[in-house]
């Protein structure tokens, strides 16, 4: 039995992916689409409920994102988030203008007072903290709407029509920073939309093996297993489902980390899977040759992946089924029809045109990271694997910026050794959420034994973060970052600096390429 589907319309907000997070977070199952869908797609989804997203538009701008009026008659409630909020406002009749004065433009976090007899703030405090984020105004609110949740500066925070199910706020309740924003966004779907809660990572397991029997039937499967937590949950879910039909393969592609491709090749060969490992550095270093770009390295990587399966494919026989690890921050973020693409990943947006397979199954496609963690532990994983840290497959490739080079490879896999050991002597690898080194492209003169240096600059990285779609950068004690640069800069040659990101996601990206 299909799970109820909450849809959120995207409408160029940078908390999309967050909305939907906090969404599953209530035991409901969400979706993102685009702004450009089309009404007939969305009905024949048959959600129980529709967010709009925030966006950076002015809903009177005739350029910027709508859509059809149409939405409304649908009988499904919905909940418009800040710009979503406003395009409601705007497209049900009501006025939106730029505010006039700057008390009433909103940034950050506010003090704001909510009715509390209104469904979507039942059983909140009457007064809270919210996240703004809006320089227009909502001058005239649509006939039909109320007025549920004031500021000091704004008397329109929040606007509702609780007779047909439309909500609208000004403010970010999916941000940590909104006090009781994720009991908001459970009383629209459990109060409003009547929502069963009919998702749960259980039952997710039952129908997705359920699932992959029935598509893979007889079928031979061929999964690119990488040694990280999406394709080892890969490996084990699809394990479950077609037994002896999965063949693993390892690609080691030069590009690991230190030492890595053995302990992958261990880990997994305590399990009663074929695991078939492919040494192919020179494959991949050759087709990077001289390429500096980061797309067009994700897409070599990427095509060169294929390539290598399709070789152990003729190998070992037919094989109907590609299999990955690709999750849905994956698929979301190699961009989709209008969205922008913030990068391809290697197995997404990577891809080459012509794939030597009848198709390509992704079972955890859907999922987010901490899903992809609760998965494996339905499965039985040990928690070394689960917990593991992510690994991009284009790995050091991606870590390289610039052209990618044995020497370069071999380089960084020092570094982020060293930069890893001192963490974990530090007894800080359970703080932060993902670390690692990047090798920047940028020289830089240095002394060293009273002689003239001229080497690479090595940049740390670190953040901790719960889904990774938004993230922070990690505060590491002064002391630890001490440590790795002296460690760094006295055994590793080639490098004479070393710099330290604090930079948060959104506006950086936690990889570098």
């Amino acid at each position: 039995m299909p799970h109820q589907l909450v849809i959120v319309l995207d409408f160029g907000g940078q908390y999309n992916q967050l909305i939907a997070r906090r969404v599953r977070e209530c035991n409901v199952y969400c979706e993102v689409k685009p702004y450009t869908t089309p009404l007939e797609e969305l009905k024949a989804l048959h959600p129980i409920g529709i967010i709009f997203t925030g966006g950076p538009n002015s809903v009177y701008d005739p350029k910027s994102p709508h859509y059809t009026p149409e939405i409304f008659e649908l009988g499904v409630p919905v909940l418009g988030i800040c710009y979503g909020c406003q395009l409601m406002a705007h497209t049900l009749g009501g006025l939106v203008t730029a505010a006039q004065d700057d008390s009433a433009r909103e940034y950050g976090k506010t003090v704001t007072y909510y009715d509390t007899s209104c469904k979507l703030f039942k059983g909140l405090p009457e007064e809270g903290i919210s996240w703004m984020s809006h320089s227009d105004y909502m001058a005239k609110v649509p006939e039909g709407f109320g007025l549920v949740a004031h500021s000091a500066a704004c008397p329109n925070v929040a606007i509702a029509d609780e007779e047909r199910g439309f909500y609208g706020v000004q403010f970010h309740p999916e941000v940590n920073h909104t006090e009781n924003g994720l009991q908001m966004l459970r009383n629209f779907l459990y109060e409003v939309c009547h929502a069963a809660g009919d998702w749960t990572m259980g039952d997710y397991c039952k129908t997705a093996i359920a699932t992959l029997r029935e598509k893979i039937g007889d079928g031979k499967v061929l999964l690119a297993l990488s040694g990280g937590v999406d394709s080892s949950v890969a490996a084990a879910l699809l394990a479950e489902a077609v037994g002896d039909q999965l063949t693993c393969v390892f690609v080691d592609h030069g590009l690991m980390r230190l030492d890595e491709g053995d302990e992958v090749e261990a880990a997994f060969s305590k399990w009663n899977i074929n695991l078939i490992r492919m040494n192919e550095e020179e494959r991949f270093l050759t087709a990077l040759k001289g390429v500096t770009e980061p797309e067009r390295k994700r897409k070599i990587i990427g095509e060169q992946f294929i390539r290598v399966f399709e070789k152990v494919g003729k190998q070992i026989g037919t094989v109907d089924y590609l299999a990955q690890g690709t999750i849905y921050p994956d698929v979301i973020e190699s961009g989709t029809g209008d969205a922008a693409v913030i990068k391809s990943h290697h197995n997404v947006g990577g891809l080459p045109d012509f794939v030597d397979f009848k198709e390509i199954v992704e079972p955890l496609r859907m999922l987010f990271k901490d899903e992809v963690r609760q998965l494996g532990r339905e499965l039985g994983l040990p928690d070394y694997l689960v917990m593991r840290q992510p690994f991009p497959g284009p790995g050091l490739g991606i870590r390289i910026i610039g052209e990618v080079t044995k020497e370069k490879a071999d380089i960084l896999r020092e570094a982020d050794a060293i930069f890893r050991e001192e963490i974990a002597k530090a007894g800080l690898e359970n703080q932060m959420n993902q670390y690692f080194a990047v090798l920047t492209n940028m020289r830089s003169v240095g002394v060293m034994g009273d002689g003239r240096t001229y080497d690479y600059t090595l940049a740390l990285r670190s953040v901790t973060t719960s889904d990774f779609m938004t993230a922070d950068w990690a505060r590491i004690p002064y002391e630890v970052l001490d440590k790795v640069s002296v460690r760094i800069v006295n055994e590793v040659k080639n490098i004479n600096r070393i710099v330290y990101d604090i930079t948060s996601k959104p506006p950086a990206t936690i990889e570098w390429e």
